[in-house]
């Protein structure tokens, strides 16, 4: 009876232990958002899965519009996403100018969200913006920054022309004010809009006759064409870098999230994110296989 006692004694108390660990790792809950396009959805997927590498229970809640997203975080339907600072600034906070440093951009709109609740975090380096792209055999002729082609185009006018979509060639902080910013001169003969999607293809068939693309400086059809994107020298377009931004009072009932979401930091260059991008948009695989395989080449889950 007595080996009994002690056997019944020792199962209850693995039993206890068992359930208290589930217990705990249970209680560690949150539910995060990511937003309606390929990036967003690896972002999103990128810290799904590092949180639930470190005992989070998580609850995916991805695909949202960007002013749906930001209102499920206020209203505490989501706990976290990543969104980027520039949107925040513009859109969120209605700013009207722009700072061109992205250190000091993530740290104003940091400061800005505190009176709402919502703290940032873990800002990833890699800019999501407009930007315009070349052949990339074409540097030898036009170099590697906007200011290079701005002189060889002023140096050879009327023989550059350039594929640009709609809202960015019609909006006042659009290629005008870029061209003005630069010291480009250009005439409308120039220029030939159309969608955002077409300006790839277009630049690449060259019977099109294009030179200069406007591209967003992410795209994954940056890989898929071959193109080489210009460098932004003097700082002209908007600053969009992602960071994870969390209701304050999740953040201080798990402050632990800065640091597993703090590799992202340190790992996810620009042209990691191009090829993410490019293995969903382009070769038709999924988010979070994609993401998947990418925090395990880092060694950053098993």
């Amino acid at each position: 009876m007595k080996r009994l006692l002690i056997i019944f004694i020792v199962l209850f108390m693995l039993v206890s232990i068992f359930y208290g660990c589930t217990k705990k790792r249970e209680e560690k809950e949150i539910t995060l958002g990511a937003k309606a396009f390929t990036e967003g959805y690896i972002l999103g997927n990128l810290a799904s899965l590092l949180l639930q590498e470190n005992g989070f229970n998580v609850k995916e809640n991805f695909g949202m519009q960007t002013f749906v997203i930001r209102e499920a975080l206020l209203n505490k339907q989501i706990d976290g996403y990543f969104e980027y600072t520039g949107t925040a600034w513009s859109a969120f906070f209605k700013k009207d100018y722009l700072i061109r440093d992205s250190k000091e951009l993530f740290n104003e709109v940091k400061k800005e969200d505190e009176k709402n609740g919502i703290v940032w975090i873990n800002r990833i380096d890699f800019n999501d913006t407009y930007a315009l792209a070349i052949r990339d055999e074409d540097k030898i002729k036009f170099g590697t920054t906007l200011s290079s082609l701005a002189e060889y185009i002023n140096k050879n006018q009327g023989k550059v022309k350039f594929a640009i979509d709609h809202e960015f060639y019609e909006r006042p902080d659009g290629f005008d004010a870029m061209a003005k910013f630069y010291g480009m001169k250009y005439s409308k003969n120039d220029i030939i809009t159309m969608d955002i999607g077409l300006t790839y293809p277009a630049i690449v068939d060259k019977t099109k006759g294009i030179d200069v693309a406007m591209v967003f400086s992410t795209d994954g059809q940056l890989k898929k064409y071959n193109l080489f994107v210009l460098e932004d020298d003097k700082n002209f377009f908007p600053i969009y870098n992602p960071a994870f931004c969390i209701r304050k009072e999740v953040f201080e009932k798990y402050p632990e999230i800065e640091k597993i979401l703090e590799p992202l930091t340190k790992v996810l260059t620009t042209e990691d994110i191009i090829n993410l991008n490019y293995q969903v948009d382009v070769l038709g695989k999924d988010e979070k296989e994609v993401a998947r395989d990418y925090l395990k080449s880092k060694g950053l889950i098993k």
